[in-house]
């Protein structure tokens, strides 16, 4: 059965960094493209960042453009979010995505066919 278990979220003060783990198993990891999306109390879960299965092509939401960084590490089935500067307004539970259109970043989450439970992520100001 395939699994997304996403760790590293926390408490963090506004201007702190945390990085986000996504464990992937039971799935050729390198055979999908990744991502990140998260959703706030009351919002709908919106698209943060993707990445190619190959690791060469990336796509940010302009809200965390310049602050976090998605990244892959296929031999060990790991996807990461790195997230600096972080505000008050991201917030969020975090949860990756695996797609199987993996050629390109993919912003849809309705493109996405395996999700993780969510991590929390807290900014404080």
């Amino acid at each position: 059965q395939v699994q997304l278990v996403e760790s590293g979220g926390g408490l963090v003060q506004a201007g702190g960094s945390l990085r986000l783990s996504c464990a992937a198993s039971a799935l050729t990891f390198g055979g999908y493209g990744m991502g990140w999306f998260r959703q706030a109390p009351g919002k709908a879960r919106e698209f943060v960042a993707a990445i190619s299965w190959g690791g060469g092509s990336t796509s940010y939401a302009d809200s965390v453009k310049g602050r976090f960084a998605i990244s892959r590490d296929n031999a060990k089935n790991m996807g990461y979010l790195l997230m600096n500067s972080l505000k008050p307004e991201d917030t969020a539970v975090y949860y990756c995505a695996a797609s199987r259109r993996g050629l390109r970043p993919i912003e849809g989450r309705n493109e996405y066919d395996y999700w993780g439970q969510g991590t929390q992520v807290t900014v404080s100001s």
